[in-house]
């Protein structure tokens, strides 16, 4: 995986005034930190920020602070303002050489699902899944090739296994699956096989108001 250079700059820490501040001159107010280390708040450029955010890849930041050796990182937490979207302020967790790291890695759904191309629906249910790896196993993101899905059939947590990551969701966690078409109703023959019909709804009185 490619890294990213991210430039930042130390942050004072008092009122929300000096935060509010640091956001009117394009700036967003955030901290560093590790297990191992005292937290270091800082601040980056909004317009750097938003690419690895607002993006389908997963990166390993190679952040610049000035003043000090460059560090290895990934954005560990993002918090937005609920009016505009925007981004007021954020987490980067230091990289420790040997330890595994847990992070949410975006999930790609590729292809036509059968059951899509039939007349169903594809409803994705998870977007993003949390993983733990070493940082050299991460993966941008996780592609998921729904074209062999078929009507009432999902792909699970287990369906995308890697011997280099581990998905900390339960296995039957479902992603994706297909359903019917809203208002079709499924009827079983006696072979097994499923028959979709559209839903018939009554109109008028019912019968009770008729008695």
């Amino acid at each position: 995986m490619e890294k990213v250079v991210l430039t930042a700059g130390h942050r004072a820490v008092g009122t929300k005034s000096i935060n509010t501040q640091l956001r009117v001159n394009g700036n967003v107010p955030g901290i560093y930190y590790t297990r191992q280390e005292a937290p270091v708040p800082i601040f980056v450029a909004e317009n750097a920020l938003n690419p690895l955010v607002f993006t389908s890849d997963t990166h390993i930041i190679d952040l610049k602070l000035e003043g000090e050796e460059n560090k290895e990182c990934i954005i560990k937490d993002v918090q937005f303002d609920p009016v505009t979207d925007r981004i007021v302020h954020f987490d980067l967790l230091g990289i420790i050489k040997g330890e595994k790291i847990q992070i949410e890695v975006p999930v790609l759904f590729k292809g036509s699902a059968e059951g899509v191309r039939m007349g169903g629906i594809l409803q994705e249910f998870l977007h993003k899944v949390r993983v733990e790896c070493f940082p050299s196993d991460l993966p941008e993101h996780i592609e998921v090739d729904v074209s062999g899905l078929k009507f009432g059939h999902s792909y699970h947590v287990s369906d995308i296994m890697s011997e280099k990551f581990t998905i900390l969701h339960p296995a039957d966690t479902v992603l994706v699956s297909v359903t019917h078409a809203r208002g079709e109703v499924t009827t079983t023959t006696a072979t097994g096989e499923e028959l979709t019909e559209p839903e018939v709804i009554a109109k008028g009185k019912d019968k009770q108001a008729e008695e």
